[in-house]
């Protein structure tokens, strides 16, 4: 069980720059332009993307790295501009410079991008279709935001992968496989040198959240708590500084700054929700560096593991899945038991399970901010005894059934408020 978490957290942590769906449709058309033979930026004559409605909804109003402005087509655009990236993944746009963005405005002027929502029961399905003089290039990214499963070249398929995912979206059957106390003795026995994935991840998300409290992006959530603790209007205890520290990072996140993250499951916001809380507690309570890393790989496994569950996209927002494990790692750190942490997770699902996702944005910090707090409350709630009772909405006594009912929530209802999310974001 050692090692399948160990590769499960190198697996499912990875760097992220830029909100990741509208990432992952640069990246579609990256490797479109990549696999042209002519990739001569005047040859192209069509941009064609069909998304799903999860993808759409996340990737209308985000800004995009260095750009600091949001759109579908200048995502795909700029991600056929940067073909020569395309092994880069995620990060497939940390090259973007001024011309760049001066070229894609272009293309887009000349009304060469084209934006369909695609007809799927998927969650995540973007296809991009690049068209030149002679050339028509299809590819598909499916299920989640790296798995290209289609590369088409004038009709031969230059690559294609067998679809294993369930249509609900399910990434795998695999969290059957482990629960909280495989978690928790891997937590406490794993050897400290083995978690440099953690390590790196604490590192870079933290270099990014600096960014956001020292610089205005978004909404600045984060320098507004910061500057009514100084107005006197709020204590800076470890409630505000949680819930700063952790918005700043998606302030800087989905304003647009040109740092990565370190995502958690195809989300960088839930990798800074996993990440954060947990070390702004630590480091504002003075706990041991060690406890503080232990505690950060029990809330990024809690995430995985219920992730699993929830599915790469929903109506509802990813920020709680991760925040439930940001209150696990924080009520370890403090000295917690098992039966503690597994109070947190009622706690945190008895509270905030109804937050909807309406489209990833600078706004999202709000909810990150909110998350954070939510977290250190319920931590603090069943450090001292107090958890929401199984008479409670969808609370059990049994974490795991909990979870199942918080994560049936995701599956089973997210089609209708899905559609009538975007319905609202488009109608406007």
């Amino acid at each position: 069980m050692k090692n399948n978490l160990l590769d499960l957290l190198n697996e499912k942590l990875k760097p992220a720059m830029g909100c990741t769906e509208p990432i992952a449709i640069a990246l579609a058309g990256a490797v479109a332009m990549h696999n042209s033979k002519d990739t001569s930026i005047d040859k192209i004559e069509k941009i064609e993307v069909n998304a799903s409605v999860n993808i759409i909804k996340n990737a209308m109003g985000v800004m995009l790295p260095h750009v600091y402005e949001a759109g579908i087509d200048l995502a795909v655009t700029l991600g056929v501009l940067s073909y020569k990236n395309y092994d880069k993944m995620l990060e497939v746009l940390n090259s973007v410079d001024e011309d760049m963005i001066k070229k894609a405005k272009e293309i887009i002027k000349l009304g060469k991008v084209k934006i369909n929502l695609a007809d799927t029961k998927k969650k995540l399905f973007i296809e991009v279709i690049l068209t030149n003089e002679n050339e028509k290039i299809k590819v598909i990214i499916e299920d989640y935001h790296t798995n290209i499963s289609l590369i088409e070249v004038n009709g031969k398929v230059i690559l294609i992968k067998e679809n294993k995912n369930s249509e609900n979206d399910k990434e795998s059957n695999s969290f059957d496989d482990f629960d909280l106390e495989d978690i928790m003795e891997f937590v406490e026995n794993v050897n400290i040198k083995d978690l440099k994935i953690i390590e790196d991840t604490i590192i870079l998300n933290k270099k990014i959240s600096e960014e956001g409290i020292k610089n205005p992006y978004g909404l600045e959530v984060a320098r507004t708590i910061i500057n009514n603790i100084n107005k006197g209007y709020y204590h800076e205890d470890i409630q505000k500084v949680a819930s700063y520290v952790t918005a700043a990072g998606s302030d800087a996140r989905m304003g647009g700054a040109r740092m990565a993250v370190m995502s958690n499951s195809g989300s960088g916001n839930q990798g800074i929700v996993a990440t954060l809380p947990i070390v702004a507690v630590g480091e504002k309570l003075k706990i041991d560096n060690e406890k503080i890393i232990r505690g950060v790989t029990l809330s990024h496994l809690v995430s995985i593991y219920i992730k699993m569950k929830f599915g790469v996209l929903s109506a509802f927002c990813g920020a709680v899945v991760a925040g439930i494990g940001a209150s696990c790692g924080i009520v370890y750190i403090m000295g917690g038991t098992r039966s503690e942490i597994e109070m947190a997770i009622n706690n945190m699902v008895g509270n905030i399970t109804g937050m909807i996702c309406d489209g990833a944005k600078p706004g999202c910090a709000l909810k990150v901010a909110q998350v954070a707090s939510t977290a250190v409350d319920s931590a603090l709630l069943s450090l001292a005894g107090k958890g929401v009772s199984s008479l409670d909405g969808i609370v059990t006594n049994n974490y795991s059934t909990t979870i199942n009912n918080f994560t049936r929530l995701s599956q089973d209802a997210s089609e209708v408020l899905d559609g009538i999310i975007l319905d609202s974001m488009l109608n406007k």
